[in-house]
């Protein structure tokens, strides 16, 4: 972290304790599995030539369209679609490199925060998200940093716990969840960094045991609740005032998909569209 400016650091220094409290999942409360209280249906695919390898969601207008992007490697490009797939319009975010775009966010000002910071070896130093506003997403505000409890770029195998594809925006802060490839583990650990242009080292909030990897997160329009999204599952959090996001009410809902999930939007304080790696759109909606 040498190379982040002192004056730059957003609550810098990893408590022992915050892990320490976090324990097993037993100690967090249980999830209560509402999978009947929704319905699961496919409801479109988006353009196999234009969006490869789907990575994010975000609402784009009150209708219910959506801005998506693709995976990492892939064009630097966002698209308007509709909730069945079809393709409204194209931006070309160039000169944006996509280096591994992952998830998409969006604040009360119609800005979209887009995350690369999609990390499979755990060794990269150039972790960003772009802040994008304007008619045409062409004004790029750039959030810089790194993690504040990394020491080696990468680290070992059973330390591998700095790749990241999911997060949402609450109120001038960004709310980050990891994708743990340790062999050993599956802890998610949430971290924090203020939704504005710097370079900061990101505080480290709250961990859970999950034994699945998180590919998406995003928090309902009332902002009472958190929705992350694992390979089959949807696990819901419940904000509670005064409480850290795992020790909140939890839900769990089962999604019969037999197919790579990597994206996730509300459209209301219930429902939300989900999206695969291979562009399938499912919208799942409270009974």
């Amino acid at each position: 972290m040498r190379d982040l400016p002192r004056n730059a650091l957003f609550s810098l220094g990893l408590s022992c304790i915050l892990l320490s409290g976090c324990g097993e999942t037993s100690t967090r409360g249980e999830f209560v599995d509402v999978s009947r209280r929704y319905t699961v249906e496919q409801v479109g695919r988006l353009p196999k030539s234009k969006v490869m390898e789907n990575s994010g969601l975000a609402p784009a207008n009150k209708v219910g369209d959506l801005w998506t992007h693709s995976d990492g490697g892939n064009s630097s490009r966002l698209y308007q679609i509709t909730r069945q797939g079809d393709l409204l319009k194209t931006l070309d975010l160039a000169p944006l490199t996509n280096i591994d775009w992952e998830d998409l966010a969006h604040d009360d000002e119609q800005r979209l925060y887009l995350g690369d910071f999609g990390n499979n070896q755990n060794k990269r130093r150039n972790l960003a998200i772009y802040r994008l506003s304007g008619p045409t997403f062409r004004q790029v505000d750039t959030i810089r940093f790194a993690y504040s409890d990394q020491r080696a770029f990468p680290p070992k195998k059973s330390q591998r716990n700095f790749d990241c594809e999911a997060f949402y925006y609450s109120q001038d802060s960004l709310y980050l969840f990891t994708k743990n490839r340790s062999p050993e583990d599956l802890w998610v650990k949430q971290y924090v960094l203020p939704a504005s242009p710097g370079t900061y080292v990101a505080r480290l909030a709250d961990s859970l045991l999950l034994d699945t990897w998180i590919t998406a997160a995003d928090l309902s329009p009332n902002g009472r609740t958190v929705a992350l999204l694992g390979q089959g599952r949807v696990f819901l959090f419940q904000r509670e005032h005064g409480k850290r996001l795992f020790d909140g009410a939890k839900q769990m809902l089962r999604l019969p998909i037999d197919n790579q999930v990597e994206a996730l939007s509300f459209l209301n304080n219930h429902d939300f569209i989900i999206s695969s790696e291979k562009g399938r759109l499912y919208q799942v909606t409270q009974r």
